[in-house]
Formats: structure tokens, C-alpha cells, sequence
């Protein structure tokens, strides 16, 4: 008998106790030990690194030895207590191993997102129930203001328009430009390239660029482009940020080209890898390219589509930059996003900034379990 049969014949006879065949202490032991595993490892980084700064800002330490430290207690230091949990898991009995070694990798990161954004979570929605300096409790009034105020109820309707209309026309050009980029026999990766070009830009660049082609001056000439080219053909300059309701509309060019080659990449790869016998064989049939595309390739990408679209709506919901930067919220631009900022941090009313905060998070939270959804029927297909 070989070391290998040995082996697998010793694993066979002492297999590891299911959960529900293990005594109540085993379990309460195995719960204490993973409650360990996964706070340990936070704890003892917190430490070091909190140790490691005090010692850090002290004046008289040399800036390259700052250098060293940092890395080697940021790299080095975290690397070293993780493969000290992984030996100390090791050293378990064997019945335990496995059940406490994940908590010892996974663990960290859950208690870090707990803290991080569970607690924020929960402490926004108690500061959603108390007044502007969060000093007495208020109930449902900063709810009543979210829904009746008008500032917020204009704020409300644009976000809808930008949901309607940012997501969609992004990818449907987005799917346009995918589909005919797909043809090209050459200059492909090129094309692409440049309509994707935008998505390396952030929001308040991209806004600092439409700036100068819908800048309006009251006195002087026009430095910005469409007032230049509206003055070419005779016509008197326009303030186009200042037109009710167009100019939510021009908002939301900005996002659309700064979105259109997101959405074209990801469906470009959709579109290619649909098998190409399914497309001959419905070309075979008769079917013309149009045919081809609604009937055969769109229902193959479909679920692409829905995950780029509902990534795009939550995009949208957030959208502060562009409006800040733009327009600063007014002359009727404004959205949910800026509102919160506006009464969290200009206003200083934290019940109604986090109000709006928690009506954004609800809004959210239907188009996540969408995608939940989608990403578990496409795992049960597979």
C-alpha cells in the first residue's frame, strides 16, 4: 500500500463530525473560536499600526526610515499575522481546522465592513429621527420635509428623469457603438479606445470640460463653444444652464458620454462571445443582419444589458459632481444626491441630511436585489 492509500484510508476512517453531530460545548467552543479568528486579526493590526504611527510622528525620525517602517508594518507586519492565524489554526485539533480557518481570512474583512459601513448605516438612519444638531428626537418630521418640501419634490423628479434617461440612452448608444465596432475589419480596438476614453475622466473633470462649451457671459465676448457657434449663425447668445427644463437635460449629456464606453466594452465582449454557429445558422435561415441582432444576439446578451443598466441606475442615484460643479443645484438642477450633500454639510442639518440619505439608500436597494436576482438565476443556469 502506498503513502497516498494510506493516507486516504486514514482520512476515511476518522472523517471530520458534522455541525450537528458535534456536542453543544463543541459548538459553543467552534462559535467562540471563529468570533476569535475574526475580530484577532483587526485587532492586532489596529494595534501595531496605531503603535507604529505614534512612533512615526515623532520629528526627529529620518524620512526614509518612516519609508521602511511603513512598509514593512503595512506589507510586512499584516502579511506576518496572517500566516501566524494560519499556524496557530493549524495547530488546532483537526475536527476544528476547517470549520474555524475561513473565519481567520473572511472574518477580518467582514468586522472591517461591519465597522465601516454597517455602523455608519445604522447610525445615519438614528440621526434621520433627530433634529438639525441631532440633539432631540423628532420622529418622522425630517421624513415629512424629504416629501413635501419643494426644493426636495424637484429634486426627486429630475433624479427620475436622469434614471430614465442617462441609463438608457448610454446603453443603447453604448450597444450601437458595440455592434458596429464589431464589423470593422480594421481600426477596432481604436475606435473603441476612444469612445472609452471619457471613463478616464472623473465627474468633475468631465464637468470643468462641458463648462467651457456651455459658458455664457453676461459682458465680453463668448468664450464658450455653442454660444460661439449660435453667434455664427447670427443669433443672440444663451445662458444654457439657466433654461428650465433643458438644462438637466445638458446635465445629463455629460454623464452620457462619460458613460457610453463603459457600456459599449462591456457589451462588445457580450456581443462576441455569442457562438458564432447560432448566428450562421439563423443567417442560413434567411434571417437579415437586423433579424439576426434583435432575435438571436440581443436575447443572448440580455442579461449583460440588465446588469449594465442596473449598475448605470445606481450611478445615476448618486450623481452629485456634475450638478455641483455645473450649475451648484440650481435654476431647477436639482437631485437627491446633492440635496443630501446640501443639508448634511452647508445647511448643517444632519436629521434632514440623513433623511434624504436613507430615502437614497431605500431607493438603491430595490435595484441591488435585481441584479441579487439576475446573478442567482445565471449561476442556476450553469
Amino acid at each position: 500500500m502506498t503513502e497516498r492509500d494510506k493516507l486516504i484510508e486514514v482520512v476515511e476512517e476518522d472523517p471530520p463530525l458534522p455541525e450537528d453531530d458535534r456536542s453543544p460545548l463543541m459548538r459553543l467552543g467552534l462559535t467562540v473560536l471563529r468570533f476569535l479568528s475574526a475580530v484577532a486579526v483587526p485587532i492586532v493590526a489596529f494595534i501595531i499600526l496605531w503603535l507604529s504611527f505614534e512612533w512615526l510622528r515623532q520629528a526627529d525620525v529620518n524620512r526614509g526610515v518612516i519609508v521602511l517602517v511603513a512598509l514593512g508594518v503595512g506589507v510586512g507586519g499584516i502579511f506576518a499575522l496572517y500566516w501566524a492565524m494560519d499556524y496557530a489554526v493549524n495547530r488546532m485539533p483537526e475536527e476544528w481546522r476547517e470549520s474555524v480557518r475561513p473565519w481567520v481570512f473572511v472574518g477580518p474583512a467582514l468586522v472591517i465592513l461591519s465597522i465601516f459601513l454597517l455602523y455608519p448605516a445604522l447610525n445615519t438612519i438614528w440621526l434621520s429621527f433627530l433634529d438639525g444638531n441631532s440633539d432631540k428626537f423628532v420622529g418622522l418630521e425630517n421624513y415629512g420635509f424629504v416629501f413635501t418640501d419643494d426644493g426636495m419634490l424637484r429634486a426627486i423628479r429630475n433624479t427620475i428623469i436622469w434614471i430614465l434617461v442617462v441609463p438608457s440612452a448610454s446603453v443603447g448608444l453604448g450597444l450601437g457603438i458595440a455592434v458596429l465596432a464589431d464589423k470593422l475589419r480594421r481600426g477596432e480596438a481604436f475606435a473603441k479606445s476612444l469612445i472609452f476614453l471619457p471613463m478616464a475622466v472623473s465627474f468633475v473633470g468631465a464637468s470643468v470640460v462641458f463648462g467651457l462649451i456651455y459658458k455664457y457671459k453676461v459682458f465680453g465676448a463668448q468664450t464658450g463653444l455653442l454660444n460661439g457657434i449660435v453667434q455664427g449663425f447670427g443669433d443672440e447668445p444663451i445662458a444654457w444652464l439657466s433654461q428650465e427644463p433643458w438644462n438637466n437635460l445638458l446635465l445629463m449629456v455629460i454623464m452620457i458620454w462619460m458613460q457610453t464606453g463603459f457600456a459599449m466594452v462591456i457589451l462588445s465582449a457580450a456581443i462576441k462571445s455569442v457562438p458564432d454557429d447560432i448566428l450562421e445558422a439563423a443567417r442560413i435561415d434567411g434571417a437579415t443582419e437586423i433579424q439576426v441582432f434583435w432575435r438571436v444576439v440581443l436575447p443572448s446578451i440580455l442579461s449583460t444589458v440588465v446588469v449594465v443598466m442596473t449598475t448605470m441606475i445606481i450611478t445615476v442615484l448618486k450623481v452629485f459632481d456634475i450638478v455641483f460643479v455645473m450649475t451648484n443645484g440650481e435654476s431647477g438642477t436639482e437631485v437627491i444626491a446633492e440635496q443630501m450633500i446640501r443639508w448634511f454639510f452647508r445647511n448643517d442639518h444632519n436629521g434632514r441630511g440623513a433623511a434624504i440619505a436613507v430615502v437614497l439608500f431605500l431607493a438603491i436597494v430595490p435595484v441591488m436585489w435585481v441584479n441579487v436576482k439576475r446573478f442567482r438565476a445565471e449561476e442556476a443556469i450553469r
